[in-house]
């Protein structure tokens, strides 16, 4: 690809500056918490209308628990013609009310506003780097397929069959996800996720009358933290972390019950089996005890396989078209990005570069997302990576 066309699409995307901010703050007005989707209706209309002005086809499939996701590509459509996939979600962490409290704003060259950085600045890229296609009348060797969903801040719940049916048919998938760090690195690797519960039931007893007649619950759940700690492993990148536990009746009652819930992070997917494995073997230490545990890794890990590497090769030679100096790094939260990888090349992190997502100074740049707007241009409109297994 030339450097001319570069040149013109990022002028193309520069000058439609106002456009992406005003549609970003319609969808930050158009508040969408993960656990509303009662609430999700605006937002939904907001993206309708936008996809539906590139004369993209909308389709809004029912989940069983009411949370909707947004299903675009063009009606115009050539029908066999290999396919590319754009993945993006609309819900925030953000309870409904926060805008009244923190609006929509721009402050010289950064918006603020809850979801802005994370994640629909990524979503205002979608549609303005399929307009500057459009608008310039540019050709796309690969049909592109938009998939935003409405659950992914709380693990895809209800999306990610779809997610994996897409992935599955596609040659490649670019994750609209926030960049990493100021630096803005495109995202080539993320951490595998579990979670896991583990219950102990053991045997109640008066404390004081009895105190061998009970098996207590709580003292094998102190042995089962500390096997579980032990599994960390800072240099691999391991962590294990035991983020809540209960248990317990009365103070004067040996334990017949005790829980943790346990959260698992690992670079690589063969990480994520061996620490699954050892976690559901874990036998109890005290005697007259049992261990139930359930869960596993839900979110495989997200590596640099040979097809993602040559992806983000290709993503950094358009980049130098662009006048951007693009470097890559691991997440070590996951996303959609995690499952896609299963399937086919993935690029994440393609999104906003800013800060504080999850936190009230969340903010992006404008200037550098619309910079990401137009690479996200540029990489619709390469060849597929051959090769690349």
């Amino acid at each position: 690809m030339s450097s001319k066309t570069a040149e013109r699409v990022l002028r193309h995307v520069q000058d439609q500056r106002s456009a992406l901010v005003e549609l970003l703050k319609h969808m930050v007005d158009a508040e969408s918490p993960s656990q509303h989707p009662a609430a999700h209706r605006l937002i939904i209309s907001v993206l309708s209308d936008a996809f539906s002005s590139l004369g993209f086809r909308i389709r809004v499939p029912h989940s069983s628990d009411s949370h909707r996701h947004i299903f675009a590509r063009r009606t115009d459509r050539a029908r066999k013609q290999p396919m590319q996939l754009l993945l993006g979600h609309y819900d925030t962490v953000w309870p409904l009310g926060t805008t009244a409290k923190r609006p929509f704003s721009v402050e010289g060259n950064m918006a603020r506003g809850p979801g802005a950085f994370d994640m629909k600045g990524g979503i205002a890229q979608i549609v303005f780097a399929l307009r500057t296609i459009q608008e310039l009348d540019l050709p796309l060797p690969l049909e592109p397929l938009v998939f935003i969903n409405s659950d992914e801040e709380i693990g895809s719940r209800t999306s990610s069959k779809y997610v994996r049916a897409l992935a599955n048919r596609v040659q490649r998938a670019f994750v609209l996800e926030p960049a990493l760090g100021e630096e803005g690195a495109l995202k080539t690797e993320r951490k595998g996720i579990g979670r896991f519960k583990i219950v102990v039931h053991g045997k109640a007893a008066h404390a004081g009358l009895d105190p061998e007649g009970g098996a207590s619950a709580i003292l094998e759940l102190s042995h089962v933290i500390q096997a579980l700690f032990a599994l960390n492993d800072v240099d691999k990148g391991i962590s294990v972390n035991v983020g809540t536990i209960d248990g317990g009746l009365q103070p004067n009652v040996i334990a017949p019950h005790s829980q943790a819930l346990v959260d698992v992070r690992v670079p690589t997917i063969a990480d994520g089996k061996r620490i699954e494995e050892v976690i559901h073997n874990l036998k109890p230490a005290t005697p007259g005890v049992r261990l139930q545990i359930e869960g596993g890794i839900g979110r495989p890990s997200m590596e640099l396989t040979p097809r993602n590497n040559a992806l983000w090769l290709q993503a950094a030679g358009l980049g130098q078209e662009l006048g951007l100096n693009l470097q890559h790094a691991r997440a070590g939260g996951g996303s959609d990005g995690n499952t896609t990888s299963q399937y086919t090349a993935t690029l994440d992190g393609l999104g906003p570069v800013g800060h504080g997502a999850h936190a009230e100074h969340e903010f992006l740049y404008i200037d550098k997302t619309l910079e990401r707007t137009a690479l996200l241009a540029m990489l619709l409109m390469a060849p597929a990576v051959t090769g690349a297994t």
